[in-house]
């Protein structure tokens, strides 16, 4: 049987709050196949970015178990985990988070810098991440010169760049108009048919009628799994 790329078992997160604690994750067991588009939907306070959090080592869990490629990462150090997430895990935030100084091919090639051991051929390997998203003319503009829906392309090149095992996306048509949101979601959607495994988290359900499969979070439990 195929490993699962993502498992998750009795996972909880409890963070201290004023004198208690308040459990924004309440033993949650999940697998992600290989290849899968998820959806992690809920309203707001539901859990589900702190789901999105510790999928992407971003955060750390309180209790259970977490592997990532049939890897243990529930214990990891600080340092382990920033080397898997610069490696095997592409970021797309609502906010787009470009370095407002830096072209759209600089901003793509800025995971690469980070990645140990140093690898050659960075712009070329960032205007191929360009292309992929179809913004390879727009490689010597700053995001001052881009519209939202360029600088979440830009975004999604970056996140593409280092060829990761995961494409995480937060709320990526937030900040966009309904038609700009559509194209982006389209484009994820031809990515996740390319063969990578995109998991979004949106409190928007048309934009959750993209993925094929969708889990809804509340009060820090799963209460719905449903595949196309």
């Amino acid at each position: 049987m195929t490993t699962p790329l993502i498992r998750i078992q009795t996972l909880k997160k409890i963070y201290p709050m004023e004198g208690e604690t308040v459990i924004a994750l309440n033993g949650i067991d999940l697998e992600i196949q290989s290849g899968e588009f998820l959806a992690v939907m809920g309203p707001s306070g539901s859990g589900k970015s702190t789901l999105m959090h510790i999928l992407g080592l971003l955060d750390s869990l309180t209790e259970g178990t977490y592997e990532l490629e049939g890897r243990d990462v529930s214990n990891i150090s600080r340092e382990m985990r920033a080397d898997i997430r610069n490696q095997r895990i592409g970021f797309v935030f609502q906010t787009f988070n470009l370095l407002a100084r830096s072209t759209a091919l600089d901003n793509v090639k800025l995971p690469m810098l980070y990645r140990r051991p140093k690898i050659d051929g960075l712009d070329q390997k960032a205007m191929k991440a360009l292309q992929t998203v179809g913004i390879e003319n727009r490689a010597s503009h700053l995001p001052r010169q881009l519209s939202g829906g360029q600088q979440q392309r830009v975004a999604i090149a970056r996140a593409l760049v280092n060829d990761p095992a995961l494409l995480l996306a937060d709320e990526p048509t937030g900040n966009l108009d309904s038609r700009t949101g559509r194209e982006i979601m389209n484009l994820l959607r031809s990515l996740h048919e390319r063969g990578i495994t995109v998991i979004i988290v949106t409190h928007d359900p048309e934009v959750g009628r993209y993925a094929r499969r969708r889990i809804v979070v509340r009060d820090g439990i799963i209460i719905q799994d449903e595949e196309d």
